[in-house]
């Protein structure tokens, strides 16, 4: 062969390789990471308590962990899509790492409609499924409000932290029954959107009366 035509096809050769490696590293990832839902939360438009709710993640849901930022992470599930405080979450059976929940997760960078970089690609341990064995229950923070659509703390339930509100309950207008405040903070619900017509509770309240199926906005303080 031609010592030309070889040193060509050489740099070829070296050019594929290194275009492959570069894949390795920096092409986007293909799958989001699995993760569970722990406990009822409130799905938000951004990455803190002042962005808008969105939905409601229910305890047990599988969702797809797209990428976290500081505490919160982005999860794509059935319904609208949106940010969770990741410490609702599991990350194959284990607890997130609170202080960088991405690492928990593969993340490191990269947004929801964005390229995703996972770390240490081809070094890091791969997720062990859980041990058997129960569960502990999930114990409700004393500073959460929870909303259930049946009476005596019963049914689909979401909740809510002091200070959140709710000008409009969407899917969970007229459906809730009974609030649990053990907190005792001030729980003000409204029969209309844009809090009018409302009614305020400083307890826990197993059945609501004539408000009863007939809320539409929350505000909590």
């Amino acid at each position: 062969m031609h010592r030309q035509t070889r040193k060509n096809l050489l740099n070829m050769a070296t050019g594929v390789a290194v275009a492959a490696a570069a894949v390795v590293v920096f092409l986007p990832a293909a799958y989001a990471a699995p993760g569970t839902v722990t406990s009822n939360v409130n799905v938000r438009s951004g990455p803190g308590t002042n962005y808008a709710v969105v939905d409601v993640a229910r305890s047990g849901q599988q969702v797809d962990v797209q990428q976290c930022q500081g505490s919160w992470c982005y999860i794509s599930k059935p319904g609208p899509d949106g940010w969770v405080s990741s410490t609702y979450l599991t990350a194959g059976g284990r607890p997130v790492n609170p202080s960088n929940p991405g690492l928990s997760f593969g993340f490191t960078v990269g947004g929801p409609n964005g390229p995703q970089i996972s770390i240490g690609v081809g070094n890091q341990p791969q997720p062990q499924p859980p041990r058997p064995g129960p569960r502990p229950p999930v114990v409700q923070p004393v500073d959460e409000i929870c909303f259930y659509d049946r009476a005596r703390f019963r049914g689909d339930s979401f909740c809510m932290t002091p200070g959140e509100s709710t000008r409009d309950l969407r899917s969970w207008t007229d459906r809730i029954s009974s609030i649990d405040n053990p907190g005792g903070y001030e729980v003000q619900v409204c029969s209309e959107p844009n809090y009018r017509s409302c009614r305020t509770y400083t307890t826990s309240a197993s059945s609501l009366g004539d408000f009863d199926d007939y809320i539409a906005s929350i505000r909590t303080r």
